[in-house]
């Protein structure tokens, strides 16, 4: 399972510099769009848990509510990393000419 883990976290992250350039832009952006991606798997987990949470509420109103705002909680956060991707990359290739 290590390896498995190891295996996937290796190959799913960017490198900070993929051209092998040691330019700040480069590095700024790259750090930035890894910490939004973490966000945005943060945000579906806890669309996740607020589907289990749905699921397992048995008719509760209570429950029901508190799974159905999770969810949707982690969708509002899901479109503003998506959005906040947009705006980073597009800020940084429009003032600084990258």
């Amino acid at each position: 399972m290590k390896n498995f883990l190891t295996t996937l976290a290796a190959s799913s992250v960017t490198p900070v510099n993929p051209n092998g350039n040691d330019d700040l832009v480069g590095s700024i952006t790259g750090i930035l769009n890894a910490i939004i991606g973490i966000l945005g798997l943060v945000c579906v987990v806890v669309i996740i848990i607020g589907g289990v949470n749905y699921m397992t509420s048995a008719g509760d109103a209570g429950k029901v509510k508190k799974g159905k705002d999770t969810i949707l909680y982690g969708c509002i956060g899901l479109v503003v990393c998506a959005l906040a991707f947009a705006v980073v990359n597009f800020v940084i290739s429009g003032i600084l000419g990258q």
